[in-house]
């Protein structure tokens, strides 16, 4: 851990709230003051900052490791009893039961046969929903485009272009209450990202798809990335990894019209491994937002209520399982799984 990152930690305000659980990552910059010196030393633990958390995760509620071995898990989803997920470095998609088995489903799941040494890593597959007929939707970095898998996990392309220029390398998506699906578009999949000569898309975009339409809705957003809706559906939520690290709350019209773009959470200077990825909300509206040091748990006034300590480099994502009373975290290596007292809020068509 570098220095800057260590002055970090100095200047949490943890105070009896931290108790035994040492923290090596900070909460947010409102948040950063005079407080005793912490541990560098990685932990897995909850970090209560709120007592307003024991409704949400229950006083004692132990994190479990579930599986480990994967290069770097991402993009997971719930479906028939299974957590399923990709592992975006390895090019692969991958089954995990709750008892801990793990299945590969799909090799070269990005998309291609195999992934370039020199180029960029991030050329799996990433996030997947349920549609409303049963089939998976799959993001495809390596193959720029997103495919839907049937029953035999046969895939077809779904969404490739946006007016007639091929995707950068879609990353997260979620359906809206209406049915939309929505979905961010970072340069991650190429080699050069923004620079690179096939990128053809001249932003990096939040997209709607409606009644066969794909709609370019947010095209000012450096590195979109994770992505989800209050319960009532009148909130979009967006993570920026870089160059700032920050995730944006939006309000959102009937149709999907956006309007007064805010700053929901910011982070400090980006680390080079740990930055704002996927998101996921509860059903008392609570944002799940992965980020420096683990998952932050923010109420919808936007107060973090507390923080998911991981071992990891990492915590990339989370899906919601059994009706929404289980979190599973998707944290580079590993996966995770933490029993909840509030129940994440489950995606609108399931399995």
């Amino acid at each position: 851990m570098d220095d800057q990152r260590v002055q970090t930690l100095k200047a949490l305000k943890l105070g009896s709230m931290l108790a035994a659980l040492a923290v090596c990552g900070p909460l947010t910059t409102a948040q950063a003051a005079d407080a005793p010196a912490a541990s560098a030393k990685t932990e897995v633990g909850v970090l209560r900052l709120d007592p307003a958390l024991d409704k949400v995760i229950a006083p004692g509620a132990r994190i479990e490791k579930v599986a480990t071995g994967f290069g770097f898990a991402e993009g997971p989803m719930w479906r028939e009893g299974r957590l399923w997920f990709s592992d975006l470095t390895g090019n692969k998609m991958v089954a995990v039961s709750p008892n801990g088995k793990v299945e590969v489903l799909i090799d070269h799941a990005g998309g291609l046969a195999q992934i370039p040494p020199n180029g960029s890593p991030f050329k799996g597959s990433n996030a997947m929903v349920t549609d409303k007929d049963g089939t998976v939707l799959m993001n495809q970095h390596g193959a720029r485009r997103i495919v839907r898998l049937d029953s035999k996990l046969h895939m077809t392309p779904f969404l490739e272009r946006y007016d007639g220029k091929r995707l950068n390398s879609p990353n997260d998506l979620v359906f809206a209450s209406d049915g939309a699906l929505w979905i961010t578009d970072p340069p991650y999949g190429l080699d050069g990202q923004d620079k690179d000569p096939a990128k053809e898309v001249p932003f990096n975009g939040v997209y709607r798809y409606a009644n066969g339409k794909l709609t370019a809705v947010i095209t000012d957003i450096p590195r979109p990335n994770g992505i989800g809706f209050s319960p009532d559906g009148k909130t979009l939520y967006i993570s920026n990894s870089e160059p700032k690290m920050f995730v944006r709350a939006y309000d959102v019209a009937p149709g999907g019209k956006v309007s007064n773009p805010r700053t929901f959470i910011e982070y400090p200077e980006p680390n080079p491994v740990d930055v704002p990825d996927g998101l996921k909300v509860d059903s008392a509206g609570n944002v799940w937002t992965s980020g420096p040091g683990g998952i932050r748990i923010i109420s919808p006034q936007g107060k973090v209520l507390g923080q998911i300590k991981l071992p990891e480099k990492a915590a990339a994502n989370l899906a919601w399982a059994d009706d929404g009373h289980t979190a599973y975290i998707c944290s580079a290596e590993s996966i995770y799984r933490l029993k909840l007292a509030t129940p994440g809020k489950m995606p609108l068509y399931t399995r």
